[in-house]
């Protein structure tokens, strides 16, 4: 049976439905950027917040800027929105859940003034954002805004017709201003460090050059709390559809696949009222930093680190590549010798914990959780996910045959060739100019780390670090991966 409100009563008492009357909710989010990773974390804690009783008021609107958004908009309206949560536990044991916090969605390129009135509505008290790490339109290394970008640019001429996040958010705080509106929390759930600064810094830049006195009542009135997101979310694909329909006799378009863990911390800076999300498990805090540095440091890396090294092996999940023992301890080396010593405090989390549970949930068999995906974008990835633990080793003189290893990785990854001659695309936007910087290996090492919008000046100007790189090329490309790796690892400079 199809997925939607008139089923939820027939479906299998295996799958967990809505207990609230979704009637009744009020939009009081707006969420920009509805992919499978929202659907596994905000959404799920604001539906745990409605099964346990919370206020009715804090139902969310999903809002697709780009045309990509057009399927995900026909498969949510077509389902009432509505959509199945598969939980893949590493016993191989299943939980379902259908969600219901999502009440709307729309498409802004067919209905732009829609879209900034819902915004505008004093109904609406945060505006949530998962626009991706790049979605920021800022420089990696100098934190700038991009001010000449075409989309910006034709925002600025039409503010009425925005085509960027900066567009819809500034002319909807603008009519909000108009109309002596308190404004919305901004909030970015995006997996970057101090991600409420860096949305607060690009929409202020944007706003001040619409508007100099609407930025500085942007300034002064609306909040940018951070937050620490994390859930490993797999792409959805129709081996999950068809599991669905064989296995629980139900048809859902878009269901989303994730592991059973999830966290979520949250600076309480709120500018217009916030769910009690910490009565289903969010932990708020007045400092995020520590908690995102543990995280992007220590997941995304090993993320990055098994992707570009396991990719070139052969390897395509990472399931594949937790389970062989050559990469598991590469991986638990790093983090071990690399990342912890330069961590600092983290108050309320035991790091040795945390770093085997993610051990554990990097080999879970279930999630299929393809290295292609932590391939792309990793001109964005990896200069806020390792470039900042590479700095701090390259600072305190500590060993860097480990992190060299993992760039090098993705210096030959960007070739297009595994190590079985196998081609593969190179899913990023600055794939033409990184793919120019690998080509020739006589200058690989100086105009690949020449590349100081993304590793900075720092690495460029280190003989260590260079010897440190050219030595894991020499070995990546005369050993290959596997012996590479199954090498000691010397306290070297």
């Amino acid at each position: 049976m199809k997925l939607n409100n008139s089923t939820l009563d027939q479906l299998s008492p295996e799958v967990s439905v809505p207990a609230y009357e979704r009637s009744n909710l009020r939009q009081g989010i707006v969420h920009i950027g509805v992919g499978g990773f929202h659907r596994a974390h905000e959404a799920v804690y604001t539906h745990q917040l409605l099964q346990a009783g919370g206020s009715p008021d804090w139902s969310i609107c999903g809002v697709g800027l780009r045309e990509g958004d057009r399927a995900m908009h026909q498969v949510l309206s077509e389902q009432d929105h509505l959509y199945t949560l598969i939980e893949l536990g590493a016993d191989r044991t299943n939980t379902l859940s259908v969600i219901g916090a999502i009440t709307g969605f729309m498409f802004a390129p067919e209905e732009q003034d829609a879209v900034i009135e819902k915004m505008a509505s004093s109904e609406v008290k945060i505006v949530s954002l998962t626009i991706t790490e790049g979605g920021y339109n800022v420089d990696d290394n100098t934190g700038r805004f991009n001010e000449n970008h075409p989309d910006v640019l034709q925002d600025l001429e039409n503010p009425q017709q925005p085509r960027t996040v900066f567009g819809y958010l500034t002319e909807a705080l603008c009519r909000r201003r108009e109309r002596n509106l308190p404004p919305f929390t901004v909030l970015s759930c995006d997996n970057l460090p101090e991600n409420g600064q860096v949305a607060r810094g690009a929409l202020l830049t944007f706003a001040r050059l619409r508007d100099a006195e609407l930025a500085d009542w942007i300034g002064d009135k609306v909040s940018f709390p951070s937050s620490m997101v994390d859930r490993i979310t797999p792409g959805t694909n129709d081996k999950h559809r068809q599991w669905l329909k064989e296995n629980y006799d139900l048809e859902d378009g878009w269901p989303v696949i994730c592991e059973p863990f999830y966290q979520w911390v949250l600076e309480d800076n709120f500018c217009n009222g916030r769910p009690d999300w910490e009565t289903v498990g969010v932990q708020f805090t007045d400092d995020v930093a520590p908690y995102e540095r543990m995280k992007i440091r220590l997941l995304n890396a090993s993320h990055s680190a098994m992707a570009y090294l396991g990719y070139l092996s052969g390897y395509r999940y990472t399931h594949e590549v937790m389970a062989d023992d050559r990469f598991s301890r590469f991986i638990r080396s790093f983090m071990d010798e690399d990342v912890t010593p330069i961590l600092g405090e983290i108050s309320g989390i035991d790091v040795p914990a945390y770093k085997q549970t993610l051990i554990e949930r990097f080999s879970n068999p279930q999630m299929g959780d393809e290295l292609a995906r932590l391939c792309m974008d990793g001109s964005s990835k990896i200069p806020k996910f390792l470039v900042p633990t590479v700095q701090t080793l390259v600072n305190e003189g500590r060993p860097l045959s480990r992190v060299a290893m993992i760039i090098a990785g993705w210096a030959l990854y960007l070739r297009g060739k595994d190590e079985q001659g196998q081609p593969h695309e190179i899913n990023d936007p600055m794939a033409p100019r990184l793919q120019t910087a690998v080509k020739d290996r006589a200058n690989l090492t100086p105009e690949f780390l020449g590349m100081t919008d993304l590793f900075g000046t720092m690495l460029a100007n280190s003989s260590d670090f260079e010897e440190a790189f050219d030595r894991a090329l020499d070995k990546l490309e005369t050993k290959g991966v596997f012996a590479a790796l199954g090498e000691s690892w010397p306290d070297e400079h």
